[in-house]
Formats: structure tokens, C-alpha cells, sequence
């Protein structure tokens, strides 16, 4: 008769099996909270980028027009699926193009903030945003 010593166990205990389930989800606890900020963080800079594709347009009509477009049908906008483009602030030449976020569908650090492109009088562009500091595109403020 053999002994259960001599027997070769296999597979795993319960302590290794107890141990990996917490390692896993002290790194999920760490991970996920990044990769929502870094989802946030790419969502506002698409939108940024949106809306300076389409300033090229809106130079081009100011100096052919004299005048910032007042209206989507003076100049078409862009569709995004992260939310709606529009003018905003239009005086003569000066006038910002907005991107709102929508309240659905992006994340929630985004929902309903506002990403804009500023063009004052002399055809400076800044950038502005209410989007929190640590999500702002580079160079917006």
C-alpha cells in the first residue's frame, strides 16, 4: 500500500488561488481609475482636434466673406460622435467655434464640458476649456 506522502499532488491550493484573485484586483483597483483619465484625456483632445480642422475652413471664409460665419448653413460643421459642434460669440470677424460634449456616450469626467477655439478681431486663435486642468488638451487654458 502506498503511502499519501509518496503521492504527487496536483494543482493548486486555495492560499495561491486566494493570493492571485488579490493581486488581480489591486492591479484592476490601480489600472481602472488611469485608463478612465486616459479616456477622458484622449476624448478631449479629439475634440480639439475637431474643431481646429475645421478653424482652416473658418479662416478662409472670414478672409473671403469678411466675416465670421454666423450660422451652419453660412459654412457646414462637422458632425463628432462625442458631441456637437457650433458657433458661438460671432461679432464681425472675431467668433469661437465650440465643441460641447455630449451628456451621454463619453466619459464622465467630459459630459457637457466645452472645448472652443477664440478668434479675436486680428485673427489670433486661442484655445479655451472647462474641461478639469488635468484633462486639457496642450495649450488650452
Amino acid at each position: 500500500m502506498q503511502s499519501l506522502q509518496s503521492r504527487k499532488t496536483k494543482g493548486f491550493t486555495l492560499i495561491e488561488l486566494m493570493i492571485v484573485v488579490a493581486v488581480i484586483g489591486v492591479l484592476a483597483a490601480i489600472a481602472v481609475p488611469q485608463y478612465q483619465t486616459y479616456v477622458a484625456k484622449s476624448e478631449a483632445s479629439a475634440a480639439l482636434a475637431s474643431i481646429t480642422g475645421h478653424r482652416a475652413n473658418v479662416e478662409t471664409y472670414v478672409l473671403t466673406e469678411g466675416s465670421f460665419p454666423a450660422t451652419s448653413s453660412a459654412l457646414a460643421i462637422p458632425s463628432s460622435p462625442l458631441g456637437t459642434i457650433s458657433y458661438d460669440n460671432v461679432s464681425s470677424a472675431a467668433g469661437d467655434i465650440l465643441f460641447t460634449f455630449s451628456s451621454s456616450g463619453v466619459s464622465p469626467d467630459v459630459v457637457s464640458k466645452k472645448v472652443s477655439l477664440k478668434r479675436d478681431g486680428n485673427g489670433a486663435w486661442t484655445c479655451q476649456s472647462d474641461v478639469d486642468s488635468d484633462l486639457k488638451p496642450k495649450g488650452c487654458s
